[in-house]
């Protein structure tokens, strides 16, 4: 049904866009000012395999100021074109740097701050953990940037965020400066950045609980909490399942940043919103990926009650204002193929894996 008032957009534009789409597309019918005014639905089917030619169709779309979005609409395929061409500036990198350069000052200095002899001013005592750190957020985030850079997706460098506490950081993020092609290409950039950090981290984890000491807890201390994987880690390096009996490893820098490193993939993989997690719930699911949002909210609250963990609260409040948006591609029609399927399956596991209920905790006398 056509909208009541004036349509504005050109019928010049529309012969553009219809030649545009000649041998790729088998046309039904055209729909101005849908699905917004400025917008032109054109519904049929395509007839050629649209991950191999929507960047043929993009690129004749984008020479009369368009972006087509592919869209399932019952039996027929819609194809949108809207009104706009994704050409973002150039970043600033030296922002990322100053930022990384911070960071690296606040890692040092987390890592030295329990180490004998620190009086404060001897940081670069804390180079094993801000190197190990460091080494587990680059590889997470250059994951993310290397698979937008092959999909052709613009994307910032990697921002660190320096932050003086335990960790010496709050992590890292990229930024994408336009929209997804496809699910296909959502799933590589999601998944790699996990992915690629844990090639890091579980190397970095292993070798530190093998340079760690085994013994009696000493007074209070903080404890950190087992994951499912980490605490394997554990049993696969001295024998047994730690803690137990007052005794647990007495985590040395390296093993402290691999530990970290599985803690922050973790909550990188729930499954929501613009997580990592979200974009893998999205492809597996499409728009029903949203059905996880509430029942991840409320696990949040019940953690956050039974176990009495204040940091679930903050992830409840982060979630409950950021974590409903999720990265539509712009083809959202064409599917996984077998491999990524797996990918995307094997990646939510993971989650089940690394995710740590009680992150830390006072314990001793």
């Amino acid at each position: 049904m056509l909208p009541d008032s004036a349509p504005t957009v050109t019928l010049e534009s529309v012969g553009a866009l219809r030649s545009a789409l000649g041998d790729l597309f088998l046309l039904d019918d055209t729909t101005l000012d849908w699905p917004q005014p400025g917008h032109v639905r054109f519904r049929g089917r395509f007839i050629c395999d649209l991950a191999s030619c929507y960047d043929q169709l993009r690129r004749r779309f984008e020479r009369h100021g368009y972006t087509p979005l592919i869209r399932r609409e019952g039996n027929a395929t819609a194809v949108i074109a809207v009104p706009t061409v994704y050409d973002p500036p150039p970043s600033r990198w030296t922002i990322n740097l100053i930022l990384f350069l911070v960071t690296i000052v606040t890692t040092l200095f987390a890592g030295a701050m329990n180490e004998p002899g620190f009086t404060g001013t001897e940081i670069w005592l804390g180079w094993p953990f801000s190197l190990s750190m460091l080494l587990i957020l680059g590889a997470h985030e250059l994951g993310h940037y290397f698979a937008a850079r092959y999909h052709n997706v613009p994307v910032t460098l990697p921002y660190f965020i320096p932050f003086p506490s335990i960790i010496g950081t709050m992590g890292a993020f990229i930024r994408l400066k336009a929209p997804i092609k496809n699910r296909r290409a959502l799933l590589d950039i999601g998944a790699a950045g996990p992915l690629a950090g844990l090639v890091f981290a579980i190397p970095i984890l292993l070798f530190g609980l093998l340079t760690s000491p085994v013994g009696p807890a000493a007074g209070p201390h903080f404890q950190e909490g087992n994951s499912l994987l980490y605490a394997l880690a554990k049993f696969l390096v001295h024998g047994r399942w730690l803690p137990a009996a007052g005794v647990d490893v007495h985590l040395n820098q390296v093993a402290w940043a691999g530990w970290v490193g599985l803690l922050v993939t973790g909550l990188n993989l729930i499954p929501v919103g613009q997580l990592d997690g979200g974009h893998i719930s999205y492809v597996l699911f499409g728009k029903n990926a949203r059905r996880f949002f509430w029942p991840a909210i409320v696990g949040l609250i019940i953690m956050a009650l039974v176990l009495e963990v204040t940091t679930w609260w903050i992830w409840v409040a982060l979630l409950f204002f950021l974590g409903r948006s999720y990265a539509e591609p712009l083809d959202d029609v064409t599917r996984l193929d077998g491999r990524r399927r797996l990918i995307a399956i094997f990646t939510l596991v993971l989650f089940f894996l690394v995710f740590v209920p009680i992150p830390l905790q006072v314990v001793g006398p």
